[in-house]
């Protein structure tokens, strides 16, 4: 008897109760099945014998926990057929050919639900077809980049199996070994080039690292030249800014360079009267290029243009100073005259070898000038006051032409 009770007690609870909630019969399902249940229990009853009683208590506490249990299975079905009914119209639009995304998460499709009105759907499904867009593209562009990545390995990896030829090892370090072997006949025999180090103070620790940058272009293009100056660093300090830097640009190849350093001034290596600072604010112009004379570059990259510093240096230690002869052959359009120091090392490098102003000035930036002079200045300066003072002339006579025109129609009217 207590089994039959309870399978259809189970009977009622999971088939009749989840049917009515979803329909709207709960309450006239409830006395029904009361009666139901009611009534086979009394038919039993009745063959039962008087002992066996119906316990109505228990059986109220079973339909209580009943109902409570078909009320949280019936709020989630309908959540579903709600979420199902928006996917369906989501389907429906995007065959209809409006903007509505591919992959839509349940989160999105209450949002959805909850928008107040069609037009605000709409924009939020726009707003997510765009957003879909977006990482499908971003998605592409990374596995294009990944795939240009994985040829440009390819093509390197096939270009490096002949750079791993012995013949051009050897010709590299054959190279090296001559270029050495130049840089170190130039400091036995060559001509000397001063960098002045003691501009650290007037720079910053940014100026200071992009001097240290051109120090080292300058020292690898007079290693490669064919006739290199023997370089020194003079006013160099071990605890200094300039050490720093450098020690970072060369690391171990520092204490192997074929340079001279030291923290003497170049006064007291080389006589003044051989000493020539190159400044652009000087008012002397270097004509030609002496080989004779010891040149000094002051190692200073100043992004102020504070004017004067170097010549002031000069000026204290009784220097004869000298400014590249910029104007004499180039159209200089702006900016200052200032070069960098691997600029001026290919300048002097070249007029060392050449001798040819021309070829090289070349290497000043193109942007500071607009091309060559062709005739001298002096006769330029003179050809333009003859233009001016022509043109002058020829005002000056039609003003007195006017003047008397004017006079004329003066008298006629009196």
């Amino acid at each position: 008897m207590q089994s039959a009770n309870m399978l259809l007690k189970k009977l009622v609870r999971y088939s009749v109760f989840p049917f009515a909630a979803q329909h709207g019969m709960k309450k006239d399902l409830f006395s029904l099945s009361r009666t139901l249940i009611l009534s086979h229990c009394l038919k039993e009853g009745s063959s039962r014998s008087p002992s066996e009683k119906l316990d109505l208590d228990a059986w109220k506490e079973v339909m209580k926990s009943g109902s409570q249990e078909v009320s949280a299975t019936a709020s989630e079905p309908k959540e579903t057929s709600t979420l199902a009914a928006a996917r369906e119209i989501l389907e429906m639009w995007r065959l209809a050919g409006r903007l509505v995304p591919e992959n839509v998460t349940e989160e999105q499709l209450k949002t959805f639900i909850e928008c107040p009105s069609k037009s605000a759907k709409k924009k939020f499904l726009k707003f997510l077809y765009l957003k879909e867009l977006y990482k499908k593209s971003e998605k592409r562009k990374t596995e294009e980049r990944k795939e240009r990545r994985l040829e440009m390995q390819e093509s390197a990896s096939k270009t490096e199996e002949p750079k791993r030829n012995p013949f051009l090892c050897l010709w590299t370090s054959s190279m090296d070994k001559i270029y050495n072997w130049r840089v170190a006949q130039s400091m036995i025999f060559g001509q000397p080039l001063v960098f002045d180090m003691s501009y650290e103070k007037d720079m910053s620790d940014r100026e200071v690292a992009n001097t240290v940058r051109q120090l080292v272009l300058s020292e690898s293009c007079n290693r490669r030249s064919m006739d290199p100056f023997h370089i020194h660093f003079c006013n160099f300090k071990d605890d200094s800014l300039y050490h720093k830097e450098l020690i970072k640009h060369y690391r171990e190849a520092w204490g192997k360079l074929l340079i001279t350093v030291t923290d003497q001034c170049y006064t007291d290596i080389f006589p003044k009267n051989k000493l020539i600072y190159l400044t652009a604010d000087s008012p002397k112009v270097m004509k030609t290029f002496d080989h004779d004379k010891i040149y000094i570059v002051g190692s200073m990259v100043d992004k102020s243009i504070r004017t004067g510093v170097s010549l002031a240096q000069a000026k204290r230690l009784g220097l004869e100073t000298a400014a590249l002869p910029l104007e004499k052959y180039l159209l200089w359009s702006r900016g200052a005259k200032n070069l960098t120091l691997d600029q001026m090392m290919h300048i002097l490098l070249t007029l060392k070898d050449t001798g040819d102003w021309k070829k090289a000035l070349e290497f000043v930036p193109k942007r500071k000038y607009t091309g060559f002079v062709n005739k001298p200045v002096h006769e330029l300066k003179t050809a333009l006051n003859l233009v001016n003072a022509l043109k002058l002339r020829k005002r000056q006579g039609e003003l007195r032409k006017q003047f008397a025109k004017n006079y004329s129609k003066k008298l006629t009217q009196k």
